[in-house]
């Protein structure tokens, strides 16, 4: 039994310092999204995210590999949290009509207040095309934004039916991003009618 008081210690200790850890790298990337939405990722590198950021280059090597592996944590990260936002918005419906207008002022939003962030998942999406080493995040990132689509277009929809519904809100919202970021401003609810029209696809 006394043996067992320095293992539990120990692995206090270990949990904790996992969890320190685990913050500081939320922390850089954090810091490192800024420069990335704002440049891509061809024209970013480790010393300009260093530059624009506290954190030193060496800090950044220590916590991620290389610029690859620090993308890919960046992008995991703000999409966990758009689809955490875009749940909570829609959880609350209590008809379908309101799902479906829940989701779309959802996703208009997404597009109004951080256009260059959602850039930045467009970025990887298309460097994923020649590098494999971005394929496996976005595939996961990818599935779990059908299985919102899914939640939309209801138990009764096919596998088929709930691809062709992603693809279609999909192409809307890089559309809306691409004018949103050109000039082409528009707000929340006049966005929110052109995804509505989509999702009436689901009807």
């Amino acid at each position: 039994m006394t043996d067992q008081k320095p293992i539990g210690k120990l692995a206090v200790r270990a949990a904790t310092k996992g969890a320190k850890r685990d913050a500081k790298k939320r922390e850089l990337a954090e810091s490192a999204i800024e420069a990335l939405k704002r440049y891509g990722y061809a024209n970013t590198t480790l010393r300009d995210i260093a530059a624009q950021s506290d954190f030193s280059l060496g800090m950044l090597h220590y916590y991620f590999e290389n610029k690859e592996q620090l993308l890919i944590y960046c992008v995991r990260l703000y999409k966990e949290r758009f689809a955490a936002e875009i749940s909570a918005r829609i959880a609350g419906a209590d008809t379908r009509e309101s799902l479906f207008r829940a989701f779309a002022e959802g996703l208009a939003a997404a597009i109004v207040e951080d256009a260059d962030t959602h850039r930045l998942w467009y970025d990887i999406r298309n460097q994923a095309l020649f590098d494999p080493v971005f394929q496996p995040v976005v595939t996961e990132i990818e599935a779990s934004l059908i299985g919102l689509v899914a939640q939309i277009a209801g138990e009764g929809a096919s596998g088929a039916s709930i691809q062709v519904l992603y693809g279609a809100v999909d192409g809307v919202f890089r559309h809306l991003l691409e004018g949103q970021i050109a000039g082409n401003r528009r707000g929340i609810p006049d966005l929110a009618e052109e995804f509505c029209a989509v999702l009436a696809l689901a009807r």
